[in-house]
């Protein structure tokens, strides 16, 4: 097993004794499974001999036999987290596990050195049993007490029931007149055993749960950790202790205010408390938590040992002032600051990433339909950073390392697509090195346990940017829930901090015409989206009208013939004016080139007249928050990248539905315009189409067509059986 030195380490930090049965029993079956043997679970077994029975523990284990969902060592793991277990420097982090600052850790564990208990010089049992009773009883308080003892095995067990007949009030008068002999009071205990008392008041007429009349302590107890290291993180974690006691053996018992109003509130608070101190490294005895609970009483002997009382009063004073103090510490928020301390001296804003768009260590979404390119884009993004070159002709890029999450394609094409768009671009490839690709196609999880995996990867690698392709594939919750929405996006907020890089990452737009939306509005799903990146970038289609598509061939047309008559030596034979005509252009090769050479030109023509038909034409609009907006960037994407066009896309407007065809009433008006038959030929048309484009990526599936189509996977797949001439496998579509 890969972590088995992680796993030991964990078990280092548990205590048998601490742990239920059933919790002993899951961490046997996680160490089996896990690859450990039966001798290193009796050997762990073994530190609680008061539990600990030879032969129990192979008896068990030949007993576990697996399961189809078996535990695994990653309860072990939980287990030791739960109990302060911090994690070893080398530890692969669960799906669960957070970064940064754990929940409501106070205490590094790592730092107790540890903090020497002083035990009274002057031994007077009368006063410390006074002293006491006066920290935790009002004067008319009943105090339940045992004196009495029997052995079991080597341990010494207090007899059942015990005192609960007298006040507080009238043991401590009773104290204070025996004349030092703490006997006459209480009763003499065996001195080997010691005595026990109750630290919540009692109605006298029992010493059960259900004869407890306020419900104001809790007992702490723990002797998994030296006496030092306990006192320590006691006083560190500032506990709202009545009482400190030592117990004449190995623990402290901290009489700790939870000051709840009934039983079930102090059994929320009482498991609040035992998670803080756990997860704080007081691995605690859990049979502890009763109100009722014997502690050990201040004042008698026990085997030679002093059950001391050793302080009163310490930590917070109260349980509410002690849990706003745990929150405060662990709440993962930073301090507020005087703005007055920082005016003449304000830090220094984050460089620019993308010059006039995003700042290095911030988040940038790139929003847009399918089939616009946004991947390819990225791509195009990811060059320019690590090569130090202009993004789409208009943006400086700083220069530096990357990482590109591919979560869509397998990486055979994803590798080919950086190899085209570096050609395409004309690039040199001089800083390849600048560039990490992580293919997780297949291999993807949700965006909260991927980050801490990311995190752990990318720590040292100096990226300055992580982009991530696309959000679909790691999306946690429902993307129309702001709430769910707001704790996903709060991910890349994790991996911009612990990183110290941007993260830029792509989604795709809501379903419907878009050009009447802002472009903020146009992403799918909740707002969230798009008011939670520091800049999001939205691409939305042009219709283009013949003409301009005409003109764009003309260019072509231009620039074609510009290259044929310059690679004959005929560069003086056209003017300024000549290269915006294609009929002048055409007219010039005609008279100077060979009749091969024309007719070799108008295949050249041809193809390129084709070419311009097939791009499709797009707008990038931008939302920043650090910058001023920019001018829209009108783009054609001539696969496989997407070149600026300053001209002919400026006044065309995005798609954008006729108002009076929105609604209930507009839809049925165009529904009523089209037959049944027409319809049905549009579906099949659509069908066609959107199987050629996706078949363009390899194997068809209905994923890709839905997504293409912008329809549910569900629609889809009934419209193909429908359809007839398509087979559907799962999830992969074919013709018939």
């Amino acid at each position: 097993m890969e972590n088995i030195n992680d796993l030991k380490d964990a078990l280092e930090c548990l205590s048998a004794a601490a742990l239920s049965y059933g919790d002993w029993l899951a961490v046997g079956m996680g160490m089996k499974e896990a690859g450990m043997s039966c001798s290193d679970w009796e050997d762990w077994s073994s530190r609680d001999p008061s539990r600990y029975k030879t032969g129990e523990c192979r008896r068990k284990w030949e007993g576990f036999h697996g399961s189809e969902t078996p535990i695994t060592e990653n309860s072990i793991f939980k287990l030791a987290l739960d109990n302060g277990w911090r994690g070893s420097d080398g530890h692969e982090l669960g799906w669960g596990d957070e970064i940064g600052t754990y929940d409501r850790v106070v205490v590094d564990r790592h730092y107790i050195e540890g903090k020497p208990i002083e035990l009274p010089t002057d031994w007077n049992p009368c006063k410390q049993l006074s002293d006491y009773l006066t920290a935790l009883f009002e004067p008319t308080e009943i105090v339940g007490y045992v004196t009495q003892s029997w052995k079991k095995e080597d341990r010494y067990i207090p007899k059942n029931g015990g005192c609960f007949d007298r006040t507080a009030g009238a043991l401590i008068e009773e104290l204070a007149a025996c004349g030092g002999d703490i006997g006459k009071v209480i009763g003499d205990s065996d001195p080997e055993a010691g005595a026990w008392i109750r630290f919540n008041p009692l109605d006298g007429k029992g010493c059960k749960n259900d004869n407890v009349t306020e419900f104001r302590y809790a007992l702490i107890e723990s002797d998994a950790l030296e006496i030092e290291e306990q006192n320590d993180i006691i006083h560190k974690l500032e506990l709202p202790c009545a009482a400190l006691v030592y117990s004449g053996k190995k623990s402290l018992h901290a009489i700790v205010r939870v000051d709840a109003p009934d039983y079930a509130e102090y059994r929320k608070r009482v498991a609040y408390l035992y998670s803080v101190c756990q997860k704080n490294g007081l691995v605690l005895d859990q049979a502890c938590r009763n109100p009722s609970r014997l502690s050990r009483m201040p004042g008698v002997m026990r085997n030679g040992q002093k059950q001391a009382l050793l302080e009163t009063n310490i930590g917070r004073s109260n349980w509410e002032e002690w849990r706003d103090f745990v929150e405060s510490v662990t709440d993962d928020l930073p301090d507020t600051e005087d703005l007055g301390s920082v005016w003449d001296d304000l830090p220094e804003l984050s460089a620019p990433l993308i010059d006039g768009v995003l700042r290095q260590g911030h988040k940038m979404l790139l929003a847009g339909p399918s089939k616009a390119g946004k991947s390819f884009a990225l791509i195009e993004l990811c060059i320019s950073i690590a090569e130090g070159h202009q993004w789409l002709g208009r943006f400086d890029c700083a220069q530096g390392k990357i990482l590109y999450i591919n979560l869509e394609l397998d990486r055979a094409s994803y590798l080919h697509r950086f190899r085209d768009v570096y050609q395409a671009l004309n690039v040199q490839p001089a800083h390849l090195h600048n560039i990490d690709i992580w293919n997780l196609r297949g291999a993807s999880c949700p965006m909260d346990k991927l980050a801490p995996k990311l995190i752990r990867r990318a720590s040292k690698k100096g990226y300055i940017a992580v982009i991530i392709d696309p959000i679909y594939k790691v999306i946690t919750g429902d993307e129309n829930s702001a709430d769910q929405m707001a704790k996903f996006c709060n991910q890349f907020d994790l991996v911009c901090r612990e990183l110290g890089c941007a993260v830029i990452y792509c989604h795709h737009h809501s379903k419907g015409a878009q050009g009447g939306k802002r472009s903020m509005d146009r992403a799918s799903g909740s707002g969230v989206f798009a008011r939670d990146p520091d800049a999001m970038l939205d691409m939305t289609e042009l219709e283009t009208t013949e003409a301009v598509v005409k003109a764009l061939q003309d260019r072509l047309t231009c620039a074609a013939c510009k290259a044929a008559l310059d690679g004959h030596g005929h560069t003086d034979s056209y003017s300024q004016d000549d290269l915006c005509s294609a009929f002048q252009m055409g007219n010039h090769c005609k008279d100077l080139l060979a009749p091969k050479d024309v007719q070799a030109l108008d295949e050249r023509i041809a193809a390129e007249k084709q070419h311009a038909a097939n791009m499709t034409a797009w707008r990038i609009e931008g939302t920043l928050r650090e910058f001023p907006r920019f001018d829209p960037v009108n783009l054609w994407f001539d696969y496989p990248i997407h070149r600026v066009e300053d001209v002919l896309l400026d006044d065309i407007e995005p798609d954008v539905l006729d108002p009076r065809q929105t609604g209930r009433k507009g839809a049925q008006k165009r529904w009523d315009k089209s037959s049944k038959k027409d319809r049905e030929k549009e579906a099949t048309e659509k069908l066609e189409t959107a199987f050629n484009c996706c078949k363009d990526g390899g194997e068809v599936t209905v994923y890709a067509m839905a997504e293409y189509m912008q329809l549910k996977s569900e629609t889809v797949k009934r419209r193909l059986r429908q359809d007839g001439r398509y087979w559907v496998d799962g999830e992969k579509v074919g013709l018939k």
